[in-house]
């Protein structure tokens, strides 16, 4: 009887592994993929700091790091991720009677391709947007670098998920 757990547990450890990598992400990457190429990001958008292009660059960096085996390497990779930063903006969303902005909205836009050289189906050349709203009253300065954490690490998850989760 204490048996039959065990034997679970082992069939399910090997359909795991017989898979290909899989991360408790959701990601499933191929055993041939054994290593990743990330470039910096160039930033083109007018309004952006300098430092969100290293930023972006690390973070995706990192995601890979923390959720994957895969090796970084500077060239012949086996998946390579470039792209740069297309606009970086402010806009008001919520105008009150007095016609002044209760709500402002930052918004990242990047463009990002992706190509893997062992399945070229995955390959992509992809726009990702997003965005966090914060208060007109509060001082932009202050809060600049934390609503672009926040949106980093969306579209960090956006760019990973698009590449190696097939939802």
């Amino acid at each position: 009887m204490i048996r039959q757990p065990y034997i679970c547990l082992i069939g399910l450890i090997f359909g795991i592994s017989s898979c290909g990598i899989y991360s408790f992400s959701g990601a499933s990457i191929s055993k041939e993929v054994k290593s990743i190429g990330i470039n910096p990001f160039e930033n083109v958008a007018t309004l952006a700091p300098p430092v969100l292009s290293n930023n972006l660059t690390e973070a995706l960096k990192d995601k890979f790091s923390s959720e994957t085996s895969l090796i970084p390497l500077n060239s012949d990779s086996d998946l390579i991720f470039s792209g740069r930063i297309t606009n970086y903006s402010i806009n008001p969303i919520a105008i009150q009677a007095d016609e002044t902005a209760s709500k402002n909205r930052l918004s990242i836009t990047v463009k990002v391709k992706f190509v893997n050289i062992i399945d070229e189906e995955s390959n992509y050349d992809k726009t990702f947007s997003r965005y966090a709203d914060y208060e007109s009253s509060q001082d932009f300065a202050s809060i600049e670098e934390s609503l672009n954490e926040e949106i980093i690490s969306q579209l960090i998850d956006d760019i990973f998920n698009e590449a190696f989760t097939n939802w």
